[in-house]
């Protein structure tokens, strides 16, 4: 098979495109898929039932499909299922699913993982998120699409952040994140939208000033969040993206929403 260097290990019965290269020193187990395009650049273990999508490029010494870092874990079949163009660095590990989380972790396309990022077990992320170094996430959390993270900032398990959300480094989240929504620090404090983001993905000025409105209403000091909540709703019915956020504070979740520390507008 083309593409595979005499000094890597790779199991017969994986399945790999004919156009994959797999680098020096890499190991594929026998229950790995690579899709065309794959990159393994050199010492590269990949192991489990996993699944790496086209073009997907992974570098040294990441680690990926090891069994879940979950003491429940009792050698389940579970999978970890990667998809297409996504850039995993050095030292990034991805654990499978388990029995007690839908025996999945899925990781969307696009998406980019620097150096020493942690993917938990059950966890299901989005298309085109930033993992910058050193970030830890949790094992059945769920990301959104377009959502950053900034190095070294970790996400509790069972945690949600929205698409297009904002987590500045070195934060730690121990509650939800809205979509749009910027937090930051130890613990995490909503700190406003992600107007950086939203401005650069082409967000019209009309549609981030209804969120402005939206997002001062939400988290204003009067009344109680579900009135808030259903307040909002009703006045801003017809902008998608305010609704996208209410639709996510309504959401059955294992944590809290992460709110202001103090009365704060975007």
């Amino acid at each position: 098979m083309n593409g595979i260097h005499p000094t890597a290990i790779v199991d017969r019965k994986a399945q790999i495109a004919s156009d994959v290269t797999v680098g020096p020193y890499c190991v594929v187990g026998p229950n790995v898929t690579l899709a065309e395009g794959v990159v393994l650049h050199s010492h590269v273990v990949i192991e489990g039932r996993t699944s790496i999508g086209a073009r997907t490029q992974i570098y040294s010494f990441a680690s990926i499909g090891h069994p879940p870092q979950d003491l429940k874990y009792k050698g389940e079949p579970s999978t970890l299922e990667i998809g297409t163009d996504n850039l995993i660095r050095e030292h990034v590990t991805m654990n499978p699913g388990t029995e007690g989380g839908g025996m999945l972790t899925r990781v969307g396309n696009h998406c980019a993982f620097l150096a020493s990022a942690h993917v938990g077990h059950d966890s299901i992320i989005g298309d085109h998120v930033v993992f910058s170094n050193n970030v830890m996430l949790a094992g059945h959390c769920k990301i959104g699409d377009f959502v950053i993270f900034g190095g070294g900032a970790a996400l509790h398990q069972f945690g949600r952040v929205g698409k297009h959300a904002f987590v500045g480094g070195m934060s730690a989240v121990e509650n939800d994140v809205i979509p749009y929504g910027l937090v930051v620090g130890n613990r995490a404090n909503l700190m406003g939208l992600n107007l950086v983001g939203l401005k650069r993905r082409g967000f019209s000025r009309e549609k981030i000033q209804a969120m402005r409105e939206a997002y001062t209403f939400l988290f204003s000091e009067s009344g109680t969040l579900r009135g808030r909540v259903e307040n909002v709703a009703e006045r801003f019915a017809d902008q998608p993206e305010v609704m996208e956020i209410v639709d996510f504070i309504r959401a059955e979740s294992d944590r809290a929403i992460c709110m202001p520390r103090h009365d704060r507008t975007a």
